[in-house]
């Protein structure tokens, strides 16, 4: 069974990727591309929409607007560069929440979660999809080094302008690239963001004081927006 797909983003080439991920997927159908939540809500009224891929900052009304706006919606995928709404994004029950730039990858693990809440009984065989892989390590470049880096080791990663500090027991590496699209790279399980210029290795956490948080001798702060996953992650199950 197909999935009717629309695309919501103010961004021409954010919206060209999003629409070059459904075409290759055969079950994925592109019902069509808005530009604003007005856009939306027209086509909304007039087209069967099984799947809204929506961007969060967009021009007249924002995304999590027009989701608060709307009595009836389809599935949403929420697609932003701004981690600190997805608190708020899932508040109102959506799929899932797509930090920019995401792969196919990723974007294939977001339609699967769609395809796991409208397929509870498959009438075709299908295979559960494979858990990810366990890593040790990956690779990280700095300046114009591929420096091999074990999860194990990794303190915690702060923002520093447009670079990020990965923290180690020994020393500090300094990367060209964004904590969002660092944070695709690690587990789940074991990595937790805590502030919107500070993601921590949850293994070494050792205390938690207020609004902050230790990881050996440093304290670093929690945002607001951050707190209750911290705090989930924290309690006993």
């Amino acid at each position: 069974m197909s999935i009717r797909c629309l695309v919501a983003d103010d961004e021409p080439i954010a919206r060209q990727i999003v629409v070059g991920y459904i075409e290759q997927i055969p079950h994925l159908e592109l019902v069509g591309t808005c530009k604003d939540a007005f856009e939306v809500m027209d086509v909304l009224r007039k087209e069967e929409v099984d799947l809204l891929f929506l961007d969060i900052n967009m021009p007249k009304l924002s995304g999590l607007s027009l989701l608060r706006s709307l009595t009836k919606r389809p599935k949403v995928i929420l697609t932003t560069a701004y981690r600190e709404y997805a608190l708020e994004g899932f508040e109102l029950s959506v799929t899932d929440y797509l930090l920019k730039p995401f792969s196919l990858e990723r974007f294939l693990q977001a339609v699967q979660k769609v395809e796991g809440n409208q397929q509870p009984a498959p009438t075709v065989v299908t295979t559960a999809p494979a858990a990810p892989p366990s890593i040790e390590h990956l690779f990280v470049k700095v300046e114009r080094q591929m420096i091999k880096v074990m999860l194990e080791d990794i303190r915690y990663v702060s923002a520093y302008g447009n670079y990020i500090k990965i923290h180690l027991p020994e020393e500090t590496l300094l990367s060209l690239q964004t904590l969002g699209q660092f944070l695709q790279r690690l587990p789940a399980k074991d990595f937790l963001q805590i502030h919107k210029s500070h993601l921590i290795n949850f293994r070494h956490l050792e205390a938690l004081e207020g609004n902050r948080v230790k990881i050996g001798k440093d304290w670093l702060a929690i945002g607001k927006a951050y707190r209750t996953p911290l705090m989930e992650r924290m309690s006993p199950s």
